[in-house]
């Protein structure tokens, strides 16, 4: 790749939209440089980036089509390391993903999904109790609760804990792990332990499942068998794939909690929309993933063989190489002109067309996407039901990013619950 003043990704996500612009003044694809002055092309238009999502010549295993990777140029310590390196189906291509993604589609079906929703409604209602307890006294407004820490972030936690049959005592353990991948700019010592500790908890988790398993996703998967071949998963996929699950079932709801709840009370008049019938809380949901995708860059993607753009739509001339690394610039396409319009970066729960990748598309699809959008279904209403004056508790300019270029959202939304 012949990097002309590539745009250097800011690991701490400190102005995701910014940034975001930045790329998409470049072009629908531009070179950016990753942590550690890792090379690749941004791809920020929409249409393009679902061709390139769809193509068979567009890979996502590291072992068998990133130059880098074959060149031993990619080590441990690298803060994407995890994201690269697991085996399970967010990294395979071809064969091996359909045959990861069959054996997992077995175990996380639409009726466990579906069954989830009288447990969702129970931990909503008790967290929202937990909420105004904590916003209980301290004068006329109250005190200041940060929602992102007492309701955006335990209740995907505890559904994904419950929905794998995580021992209780495990669960702080998890959430500190969990952060740790997604902390972009963390150091080398960071990265190393952050792994092992996640391995950790996951073989303590298997290791209680084979020993008694019961009606979760965990026990399912280790049962789980590819009827075609008879294969189940090794060891290591495993390992992997709970690593998958408990990570995108868990940080993207948090995001899309948490986003979806400060752009309604930074734009009131959105709220008043679907207070007044003329908008849905999927409407919601949608113009948030849309607008906010909690999944601002997702990497990485290869090609297998040269890819010219302007057979795929995209700049003629323009040639992605075989063995480079292509970033899903989703936070950059969601808010993409070509597809939205001039308004693109507005926050409108009216807006006719609200398509996304948020989610993923094509063969990489979350497979999650039924059950993050079933915990905002019955989360935000319950919300904004539960405290019709829930406002800000500070200026929205003085709300701190999560320290990571994938993971947007918030380290704190402080609200009065009014």
């Amino acid at each position: 790749m012949q990097f002309t003043h590539p745009i250097v990704i800011d690991p701490t996500g400190r102005d995701i939209h910014g940034e975001a612009d930045r790329i998409r003044e470049r072009g629908p694809v531009t070179p950016v440089e990753l942590p550690h002055g890792v090379p690749a092309w941004a791809v920020s238009s929409a249409p393009l980036l679902k061709r390139l999502l769809t193509d068979p010549r567009v890979s996502k295993d590291a072992r068998r089509h990133w130059h880098r990777w074959l060149d031993g140029e990619v080590s441990p310590d690298w803060p994407l390391y995890t994201w690269v390196s697991v085996r399970n189906m967010f990294t395979a291509y071809g064969t091996e993903h359909k045959r990861l993604r069959t054996l997992v589609s077995k175990a996380f079906t639409a009726r466990r999904t579906a069954a989830l929703r009288p447990r969702i409604e129970e931990i909503t209602a008790t967290l929202l109790d937990r909420v105004a307890k904590a916003g209980a006294g301290g004068g006329a407004d109250g005190h200041a609760v940060d929602l992102r820490e007492e309701f955006c972030y335990p209740l995907p936690i505890q559904v994904i804990g419950e929905l794998l049959g995580l021992p209780d005592e495990l669960g702080p353990e998890l959430r500190v792990v969990v952060d740790g991948v997604f902390h972009t700019s963390a150091d080398a010592a960071e990265v190393a332990d952050i792994y092992a500790r996640f391995y950790a908890v996951l073989g303590e988790l298997v290791a209680v499942k084979r020993a008694a398993p019961g009606d979760d996703l965990t026990s399912a998967l280790i049962a789980a068998r590819e009827e075609e071949s008879g294969t189940r998963l090794s060891e290591q996929e495993l390992l992997d794939t709970l690593m998958l699950m408990i990570s995108a079932g868990h940080e993207t709801t948090v995001n899309l909690l948490d986003n979806a709840v400060h752009a309604l009370l930074t734009h009131p008049d959105q709220l008043a929309h679907v207070r007044g019938g003329r908008a849905s809380w999927d409407d919601v949901i949608e113009e948030t993933l849309r607008a906010e995708a909690p999944v601002a860059s997702l990497p990485l993607r290869y090609a297998v063989e040269d890819l010219p753009l302007g057979e795929l739509g995209g700049p003629d001339g323009q040639v992605i190489r075989k063995g480079e690394a292509i970033l899903a610039a989703y936070a950059a396409a969601g808010r993409d002109p070509e597809q939205h319009g001039p308004d693109a970066g507005a926050f409108d729960v009216t807006r006719a067309v609200k398509d996304h990748l948020a989610f993923g598309y094509g063969a990489h699809h979350c497979l999650g996407a039924p059950l993050g959008r079933l915990e905002a279904r019955v989360a935000l209403p319950a919300l904004f039901e539960r405290f019709p004056g829930l406002t800000l508790a500070v200026p929205a300019d003085e709300l701190r990013p999560v320290d990571s270029f994938i993971s947007h959202g918030h380290r704190t939304l402080p609200v009065l619950t009014g």
